[in-house]
């Protein structure tokens, strides 16, 4: 199944594409403002690194692009893929599915008030989410990683909450010139009911998310991939 390479690298061409097109429609509604705020390049930049779903597709791509390029250069041998890349593509499948879950579940349903359009929010929230759960389903030569590799997967996320929610109150909001930022309205205790403790309860069940789904990954990377046995030879379990 050396064709999978293929698949991954034109995944990763897809998501790469994707995140440029948004990037650019981001950076060109910042020039056309008229607002101090609107226009102010240094915001409007970070704030787009802000996005928890734009950091998880751009770690998509890279796995899927290091991903399919270690195939194509492993094609002669049956070994598994190395320890540290089926972490990599743990993570960014684990992070892409719950951006696909928590887009369907809690946002689709918000304007794109210009900062993106359709092909690019369905690629970014749908696609991209869905080729990351094939390659998890499919893929071969994936190696079991161990159960500890949980830890790994929950640290991005739990780092990109407490940035998120300590940098916001200091940021001027390039759309609406509100004197805080936040990527998602449900990290907005201006927005949520009940404030800061109705968005812990968001940010838990979220958490939640993140470790179940990560479990699901490892789980099944576990049940399908390729581990070296106790004398040191590789099999599948």
């Amino acid at each position: 199944m050396n064709w999978w390479a293929y698949v991954r690298l034109a995944g990763a061409v897809l998501g790469a594409a994707a995140i440029t097109r948004q990037a650019w429609l981001v950076i060109g509604n910042a020039l056309a403002s008229e607002t101090e705020w609107g226009s102010h390049l240094p915001t409007v930049v970070t704030n787009f690194f802000s996005y928890f779903t734009i950091l998880s597709n751009i770690l998509a791509a890279v796995a899927l692009a290091i991903g399919g390029i270690w195939m194509l250069r492993n094609r002669r041998t049956a070994d598994a893929e190395p320890a540290w890349l089926a972490t990599l593509l743990v993570c960014a499948s684990t992070y892409m599915i719950v951006t696909g879950i928590v887009y369907n579940l809690l946002l689709r349903s918000i304007p794109l008030a210009g900062l993106s359009d359709v092909w690019t929010n369905e690629t970014l929230h749908v696609v991209i989410p869905l080729v990351m759960l094939l390659d998890v389903l499919f893929a071969p030569r994936r190696r079991g990683i161990p159960w500890s590799a949980l830890w790994v997967v929950a640290a991005f996320p739990l780092a990109w909450a407490v940035y998120t929610l300590v940098r916001a109150e200091f940021i001027t909001a390039p759309l609406n010139g509100y004197s805080w930022w936040y990527p998602y309205p449900f990290l907005n205790p201006h927005e949520v009911p009940a404030g800061y403790v109705g968005v812990a309860g968001y940010v838990v069940g979220i958490a939640a998310v993140i470790v179940v789904v990560g479990a699901f990954v490892v789980w099944i990377g576990r049940r399908r991939g390729i581990r070296p046995d106790a004398d040191g030879v590789h099999g599948i379990r």
